[in-house]
């Protein structure tokens, strides 16, 4: 069996390395470079918490993986299961996240609710006005710059050839499968595995399979380093979109932060996003409410990226319901990357064996009629 892999961001490097794995043949485009995507522009949040309940048996799948990575990728990815805490600073908050963990325990998610006391006991750093919060200690974080490149890597060793900077012009359905023609020549093979993330929906379309996405890009911001003292990612739960803010520290000090304010409109040609400065002090505002001193720290640098967000919010997962031999997974809605491995070998799973033991019903590209 032989696929090509159309996109080189985590889904696209995760499930090119699962495949190789399994023996199949694997050919990987990339339009830019590895990992210059959306997986770039992510926040590095490894977290269930709050997800769409049919998600979570995928998340499930992926965080086992996540603990695997170095063993897999044979290098350090920053995983670090430091644990998700989300703050509540009002009765609607406290209401909303009570509601999801009763509704997510079925499914496998088991979230603590800590009191103000027990907050202040163990995360004295954080959000001094929050009247409760929930913890998921197992989640935590990832290096967004290092995961794709070290997936990538690691497929190449089993095999994959890795294409970069090759601008797709033309996909062809042939009798044997389909035909790929790039700016680095032609690509022929039995699958075509589409993971082009905000790129996804117009390759879904060639093959008379409309998805409904919007191209947008996330306001991230980073500051200087400061003393290593916040451990686990730090989140909100809020019906104020302008509170929706989000943060963690890494071990050399910095504060990465996103969240609050809106997303940024993305033109696909040339897919390139940039931040909007005048966002900032809003973002900073939301984030200070989580850790206040980061009210008197420099800001060193802000980014965005290219994201698909499908109008459900759900990503598209599984078979062409058109097209023998082509498959999907792209839409993640800026909420892709504790995904990422589990897609990966979901996907593997899937078109190796013809079935998948987690369940993507709710992904399918049919659902838009």
């Amino acid at each position: 069996m032989d696929v090509i892999v159309l996109g080189g961001g985590l889904m696209g490097t995760a499930s090119a390395y699962f495949l190789s794995g399994r023996g199949v043949r694997v050919t990987l485009i990339e339009r830019n470079r590895i990992g210059t995507g959306a997986t770039v522009a992510s926040f590095g949040n490894i977290r269930r918490t709050g997800r769409h309940l049919s998600q979570l048996p995928l998340a499930h799948r992926s965080l086992r993986l996540w603990g695997e990575t170095e063993n897999m990728l044979g290098r350090d990815v920053e995983f670090r299961a430091t644990g998700h805490i989300r703050l509540i600073f009002d009765e609607g908050g406290l209401t909303d996240m009570r509601t999801y963990a009763k509704a997510a325990r079925p499914w496998g998610l088991e979230l603590q609710e800590l009191g103000p006391r027990e907050i202040h006991a163990r995360f004295p750093r954080l959000g001094p006005e929050a009247i409760a919060a929930s913890f998921s200690p197992q989640d935590g974080s990832g290096n967004p710059r290092l995961i794709a490149p070290a997936f990538a890597e690691t497929a190449r060793k089993l095999g994959a050839a890795i294409v970069e900077d090759a601008r797709v012009e033309q996909i062809v359905r042939t009798d044997s499968g389909f035909l790929v023609a790039t700016s680095k020549g032609r690509f022929a093979a039995e699958c075509l595995l589409n993971t082009a993330g905000a790129w996804g929906a117009r390759i879904a379309a060639q093959f008379g399979e409309e998805v409904p996405l919007d191209v947008r890009g996330p306001q991230m911001g980073v500051t200087e380093p400061l003393p290593h003292r916040i451990l686990p990612v730090v989140g909100i739960w809020t019906r104020d979109k302008d509170h929706g803010a989000y943060l963690r520290q890494v071990e050399r000090g910095n504060i990465v932060f996103g969240g609050a304010a809106e997303r940024v409109q993305v033109d696909l040609e040339p897919g390139h996003a940039t931040a909007d400065p005048t966002h900032l002090s809003l973002q900073l505002r939301a984030v200070a409410r989580l850790v206040p001193a980061i009210a008197r720290v420099a800001v060193i640098r802000t980014w965005s990226g290219c994201e698909g967000y499908v109008r459900d919010m759900l990503p598209v997962m599984g078979r062409s319901a058109t097209t023998p031999g082509l498959f999907h997974a792209f839409g993640f809605c800026g909420h892709g990357f504790q995904l990422g491995p589990g897609v990966g070998d979901a996907m593997a799973e899937l078109m190796t064996t013809g079935r998948c033991e987690t369940s993507l019903d709710d992904f399918r590209i049919d659902r838009f009629g």
